[in-house]
């Protein structure tokens, strides 16, 4: 990790701690669950190469930022005010910034670029496409219905549940174990049964992820605990009512969109029909590329690292 730098930043009532690397135009890089800014350690090094300042916090709740105890306290609302607040703090010449954002922070950038279209000059977001709110369907509602409640966004809505499960798997094993998922298709945890595997079968682990960086989200995840991250799942409903007024919505930043084949948000929900057959780009007509990279599944960013940073350098080179 060589020539990057740490520091934390109070931001929005929380202290933020923030990696960096860089001179040049601003590229924030959003992480997702169960992850940190580390996710994007690749990416930080190949942007900065190339003339770019890449930001990459560790969000609300995660990693060295402080994780409020309020499960109230991880709207979309809250964690979108956290970037404008970062951006105030760190990139005072540039009024709009590069935004990259890869699961929860895919999701989080798509809030951002609704709510400040102001402050984004180009996004690329992977793996979790644009959400089109329902007017007449609470989200959990919904994806209950057609998954049940073994569904993992709905056993994380009870607090202190999935995290007594998880702390009888144990932190390391419930990284590698997300961490290492491949399956393309809705992801099921029923009560009581784990991941599906008996606990002391082994993980073998892909290329792409040592036992080291495996030790360093441990390490961060045994500190802090998953609560803040799985609050975040725990507001979906409450997004859903908070984000009313951006009903029929559109994000109109220019984007790029870059998901893996074997990805299992692309593999649920109706993902493959909506990103395809036009319901994304009408969301989204800004949306100028589509890449499903074969092969890959959820963590592309980890997985496909060159191929990721040239994605993101394409892309953003057009809009200097």
């Amino acid at each position: 990790m060589e020539g990057i730098e740490h520091k934390t930043i109070k931001i929005n009532g929380i202290n933020m701690h923030v990696a960096e690397k860089g001179q040049g135009p601003v590229v924030l890089l959003l992480h997702g669950f169960p992850e940190l800014w580390y996710s994007w350690r690749h990416q930080i090094q190949a942007l900065a190469s190339l003339g770019y300042r890449a930001v990459a916090p560790d969000l609300r709740g995660f990693g060295d930022t402080d994780a409020p105890v309020d499960p109230s306290s991880y709207t979309c609302l809250h964690l979108v005010g956290d970037l404008v607040a970062l951006l105030d703090a760190v990139s005072t010449d540039q009024e709009k910034v590069f935004v990259v954002g890869h699961d929860w922070g895919a999701l989080i950038a798509w809030y951002f670029c609704l709510f400040r279209p102001d402050r984004v000059k180009a996004l690329v977001n992977l793996s979790v496409q644009f959400f089109p709110r329902d007017p007449q369907n609470k989200t959990i509602e919904s994806i209950r219905g057609v998954y049940g409640d073994d569904y993992y966004m709905c056993r994380f809505q009870e607090p202190g549940e999935i995290e007594a499960e998880f702390a009888q798997i144990g932190t390391a094993r419930v990284v590698k174990e997300l961490l290492t998922l491949r399956h393309p298709g809705p992801l099921f945890l029923p009560k009581g049964k784990g991941f599906g595997h008996p606990a002391d079968a082994p993980i073998a682990l892909p290329s792409w992820l040592s036992e080291d960086d495996v030790n360093y989200y441990v390490s961060k995840f045994e500190k802090k605990g998953f609560t803040g991250g799985l609050n975040y799942y725990r507001n979906i409903d409450r997004n859903w009512e908070l984000t009313a007024p951006w009903t029929g919505a559109q994000v109109k930043v220019p984007t790029k969109f870059i998901v893996g084949d074997q990805d299992l948000v692309y593999n649920s929900l109706s993902a493959k029909d909506f990103i395809h057959n036009g319901g994304f780009k009408k969301c989204v007509p800004s949306l100028e590329e589509v890449v499903v990279m074969e092969g890959a599944a959820h963590f592309i960013n980890q997985e496909k690292a060159d191929e990721i940073s040239q994605h993101i350098f394409d892309f953003i080179k057009k809009f200097q």
